[in-house]
């Protein structure tokens, strides 16, 4: 069974001053998707949330690794949001069109998402996504997600074929569309 861990970067949750809901949301998600879920692991923004990165994809050994962590919070402006930043060490690859994905989606309800910041990618054979803290900015961040998820997952565990014959918004071949 695919395995993810949901971590939560909030610093005043953390301390209790009030209980996250964008943790819960994605991690209730990937457990109706059919995967084991490990979390939501809320600590506070900054090196916390570096050190749990760590903790999920450098410390363990590479078969007990999560095939996907999501973080929440810490994607915006203010001094201590600083998920992308304690991100972006454990990448060996981005994936800037899921980025760019999650931006369109959020701005079809708020034009105040391109506001938020983050990466996608890949550590090792793990998925790797910033999602925004809001419980909105968490759904439409599932929301693009879910027609890719497996694909992504399937890649990652060396099934390279598979997807690609699935449905196409454009019926030709590859072969005629890669001209």
């Amino acid at each position: 069974m695919r395995s993810a861990a949901v971590i939560v970067a909030s610093t005043r949750a953390a301390a209790g001053v009030y209980q996250d809901r964008s943790g819960r949301i994605a991690a209730d998600w990937f457990g109706s998707h059919g995967f084991e879920v490990e979390g939501p692991f809320v600590v506070a923004d900054g090196e916390d949330v570096r050190a749990e990165l760590e903790r999920l994809l450098v410390t363990r050994a590479p078969a007990d690794r999560p095939r996907v962590v999501v973080t929440s919070g810490g994607t915006g402006l203010g001094p201590d949001d600083l998920t992308p930043e304690m991100t972006r060490p454990f990448l060996d690859r981005e994936l800037p069109g899921i980025m760019e994905a999650l931006w369109a989606e959020g701005r079809r309800t708020t034009p105040l998402a391109v506001l938020s910041r983050g990466h996608a990618g890949v550590s090792g054979a793990t998925f790797v996504v910033n999602l925004p803290g809001s419980t909105g900015g968490v759904w439409d961040g599932l929301k693009v997600l879910e027609p890719i998820l497996d694909h992504v997952c399937d890649q990652l565990e060396g099934h390279r074929d598979r997807g690609h014959d699935g449905p196409r918004h454009d019926p030709r071949p590859h072969e005629e569309t890669d001209r």
